[in-house]
């Protein structure tokens, strides 16, 4: 018995262990550079598809820029998106992704987290993309402001609450090559 008390302490103690090595602290977006790689799940009101999706994140020449890629699909329906990341306050974790077509999104990085939050013809978008040691798992989801349902709370105050359901989720997790 005391044996299996033993082996039972030592896998709690492996696995802190473990769990403290992943929880070191990393240098975004310096410690993530690189090409993730997988398939991305999009759930919507039409229904689910998977496509092959890529995300790179490289060095450029320029201090505090880096190349911001986004690859969809395969074959005919491969598409590349070549944006660029740029620091604005690293120590607040204030981040820019250019689109390099006028289009400008502010970027927050909380913990090796990314997240955005803008709209597009009506539809609101929020960003996250979250950087592990070996992967990261990028997710949006989308709900269009047409949707919105307005409530009121039964108070002094009557605060207004504008909810905005949810329509499509997109989801993947992309290994690190």
């Amino acid at each position: 018995m005391k044996r299996f008390i033993h082996l039972i302490l030592a896998g709690i103690i492996t696995t802190a262990i473990s769990f403290a090595q992943n929880d070191v602290s990393s240098v975004f977006p310096d410690d993530f550079l690189g090409v993730y790689k997988g398939k991305l799940n999009i759930n919507s009101d039409r229904g689910t598809q998977e496509i092959t999706m890529e995300f790179h994140l490289k060095a450029t020449d320029s201090m505090d820029t880096f190349e911001y890629i986004l690859v969809y699909g395969e074959g005919d329906s491969w598409q590349q998106r070549n944006y660029t990341l740029r620091t604005l306050n690293k120590a607040k974790g204030e981040y820019l992704v250019d689109e390099n077509n006028g289009i400008l999104l502010d970027d927050k990085v909380v913990d090796n987290r990314m997240y955005a939050l803008f709209e597009v013809q009506g539809t609101l978008l929020t960003t996250f993309i979250t950087f592990k040691e070996d992967h990261m798992i990028f997710e949006i989801a989308a709900a269009r402001r047409e949707n919105a349902r307005t409530t009121y709370a039964e108070n002094d105050e009557r605060t207004e609450v504008i909810s905005y359901p949810v329509s499509t989720v997109q989801r993947a997790v992309l290994k690190r090559q």
